[in-house]
């Protein structure tokens, strides 16, 4: 009789925390998570300052489109070689140090607009870091994917989830500090800088396997069978509505943070040290407790919890609108928020991970990651009109409600559908 694979004990799990693939994906998650909040809510905070309305800010969120659009140039990323780079350095690599380089320069121009002269300049640069930072997710998660054996699936994905998180620290609370005492361009200036972190790691990480080309037509390999080896699957369809869905609730909430802490009297100190610094604690062991869970427990059981906790916490945001600006209410209310985020984060990009094919990693994940943006940046574009219409303590009441479908749809997949356990 066939007995499933004894699953590992907890310190065996933890402990793989600190093999040399798991940690590349530390500091390679830093470099993804660090111009993403340059795009939306430090921005947001930036806006807000230069008297755009919560409104207007709402729906800048849209500059933020290229992390839906990248699909259709991840084949491109997945097979192009870049002259000279790819040679030396590989496939993966290669475009790594080329997307992070990209990103690195967006962040100086960005940091050199002016939302109150010309807005459009800064829309602009908003785009164009959003698109260089979309390619270094595309590379980043295919080299993730490449790279991790079945046993440090959990493990590594925890790691780069905490790298992320550590990323958004520094383009959170480090850049509002830093512009709170010596002006934005400053603070992006800074955050160009730390780029340095995912570069020297591309070039100190090992290229990874991966499977021998295929020998049919470039396009098709490229372009046409990605696609069509995940639309094989049982009940993709639902799949993507699901991944469509998981995030909306928090995109809701994370797009109109910033602007909620300042119209309740938080000051952008308050802001770094409370909801960036004492929500990055929370949120490193809520990835790690992630990533624990999945290994012990398995994946959609995990996922399935992770989200049912995440949704209840976005009503400690009602609570706390209102409280008014209490610093403890905050710490509570942060502690609960980023504290579940991690763990459904963690949950939920292992659950991305695990779908895809190696042959195809790049194309299948960044076609996976686009559906979750979809629902997590590009459907929130209205909540700024919502918030105004609803007040806050509804609005965020709403962000919990707006959560429920996708767990209703997950439990649905667990019963009928085994292929993506």
């Amino acid at each position: 009789m066939n007995r499933r694979p004894a699953r590992p004990g907890w310190l065996q799990a933890l402990t793989a925390h600190g093999a040399r693939p798991a940690v590349t994906q530390l500091f390679l998650g830093f470099a993804s998570g660090l111009p993403y909040l340059l795009v939306f809510s430090t921005l947001s905070a930036w806006l807000r300052e230069s008297g755009l309305s919560v409104a207007a800010i709402g729906w800048f969120a849209l500059a933020g489109s290229a992390y839906v659009f990248k699909p259709l140039w991840a084949p491109v990323v997945n097979q192009a070689p870049i002259p000279i780079l790819t040679a030396r350095f590989g496939q993966r690599r290669s475009w790594l140090l080329l997307s992070q380089a990209s990103v690195a320069l967006a962040i100086v121009f960005l940091g050199t607009s002016d939302p109150s002269a010309d807005l459009a300049r800064t829309a602009f640069w908003a785009v164009i870091l959003a698109a260089a930072s979309a390619t270094q997710d595309i590379v980043a998660d295919a080299y993730r994917i490449d790279s991790l054996d079945r046993d440090l699936e959990g493990p590594g994905t925890a790691n780069f989830v905490n790298g992320y998180r550590f990323g958004v620290l520094a383009s959170g609370a480090g850049a509002l500090l830093i512009a709170d005492q010596w002006g934005w361009p400053a603070a992006y200036g800074v955050m160009a800088v730390l780029m340095a972190v995912g570069i020297l790691t591309t070039l100190t990480a090992p290229e990874p396997k991966r499977p021998p080309a295929t020998t049919d037509a470039p396009f098709r390999a490229a372009v046409i069978e990605p696609f069509r080896d995940f639309m094989t699957r049982r009940n993709w369809a639902m799949v993507l509505i699901f991944i469509t869905l998981f995030q909306y609730g928090e995109g809701l909430l994370g797009v109109m943070a910033n602007p909620f802490y300042l119209d309740l009297g938080f000051t952008k100190t308050d802001i770094a040290l409370v909801t960036k610094v004492w929500g990055l604690v929370m949120s490193l062991v809520g990835a790690v407790v992630g990533g624990l869970l999945v290994a012990r427990f398995g994946l959609l059981r995990a996922l399935f919890i992770c989200g049912l906790m995440q949704a209840g916490a976005n009503l400690a945001f009602a609570w706390l609108a209102g409280m008014g600006p209490s610093i403890p209410a905050l710490t509570v209310t942060i502690a609960l928020e980023n504290l579940t985020s991690a763990m459904a984060t963690s949950a939920f990009v292992a659950y991305l991970s695990g779908m895809c094919d190696r042959a195809y990693s790049a194309t299948q994940y960044a076609l996976l990651s686009a559906f979750a943006a979809l629902g997590r940046k590009i459907f929130v574009a209205g909540g700024g009109e919502a918030a105004e219409a609803l007040g806050w303590q509804m609005y965020f009441i709403g962000t919990t409600l707006a959560a429920l479908p996708a767990l209703l749809l997950l439990l649905w997949l667990m019963k009928k559908d085994r292929h993506f356990r």
